[in-house]
């Protein structure tokens, strides 16, 4: 959606802290021997607190407040009996709806451990630095292939590689709406960022090859060859100078 209004944009806003607050309750507790389910209550009883509700079961069905996919599981991943392990590395993905309005937000949180995993951790840093360096092409007048390219070459100088199938979008009145905000080069992604445009920039990468595959429960993405995953992302306004994020708050 487009911002045509300062009421909007303080809905959005109001909706975007309570997603960033109850991803930073949930991200401050992961920790092995908790199970997904447990952590996804976390937010689960934010969101509740604040008036808000989940927007995935509410849009598509899906069987979880919360988006919670452990190393392979890239994202969609449903919480559960499983249960966390020392140095996993644990993406939890939150959208939230209060007052018809929608925001969305993720991030990659290494679960402590006695070793820590040090290719988690760099994956994670990596995901959370490529969508530092997309905000620099979050322009009124750029393209929405100039965010992708800061991506990819952030993610590429690090040694990792894009999830190609999954991107950012548009976001606002629900969950997806146009445009789509890939994470590499897209040169057929020619949308031009407008002021008030509201967007999600989500890199979304592997250590491995990138691939990725659909498991069985028909939810949650998986890399094909087993390698970690990392996943960052806010929602964003785009302006003529820097975005302003909506979660971060």
């Amino acid at each position: 959606m487009s911002i045509n209004s300062p009421e909007q944009f303080e809905k959005l806003r109001a909706c975007g802290m309570i997603v960033g607050k109850a991803l930073r309750a949930m991200a401050a507790e992961v920790r092995a021997g908790m199970t997904t389910a447990e952590l996804c209550g976390i937010g689960s009883r934010v969101l509740a607190e604040h008036g808000a509700r989940s927007s995935p079961p509410m849009i598509y069905g899906f069987p979880g407040d919360v988006c919670i996919s452990v190393n392979d599981e890239v994202v969609h991943g449903i919480p559960g009996d499983r249960v966390i392990q020392p140095g996993d590395l644990v993406k939890l993905d939150l959208t939230a709806e209060k007052d018809g309005y929608h925001t969305d937000s993720a991030v990659s949180i290494e679960a402590p451990s006695a070793k820590p995993n040090t290719r988690a951790r760099d994956l994670a840093h990596c995901a959370k630095r490529a969508f530092r360096q997309a905000l620099t092409a979050a322009r009124a007048g750029n393209l929405t292939k100039d965010i992708g390219r800061a991506v990819e070459r952030e993610v590429r100088r690090r040694g990792f590689n894009i999830v190609r199938e999954l991107g950012g979008h548009g976001i606002g009145r629900t969950i997806h709406e146009p445009p789509s905000v890939p994470n590499y080069a897209d040169f057929s992604a020619r949308h031009e960022l407008a002021e008030g445009l509201v967007i999600t920039i989500e890199p979304i990468i592997a250590a491995g090859t990138g691939n990725v595959s659909l498991g069985k429960d028909g939810w949650t993405y998986r890399t094909t060859d087993g390698s970690l995953s990392a996943h960052y992302e806010h929602t964003i306004v785009i302006t003529r100078g820097e975005p302003i994020l909506l979660t971060a708050a």
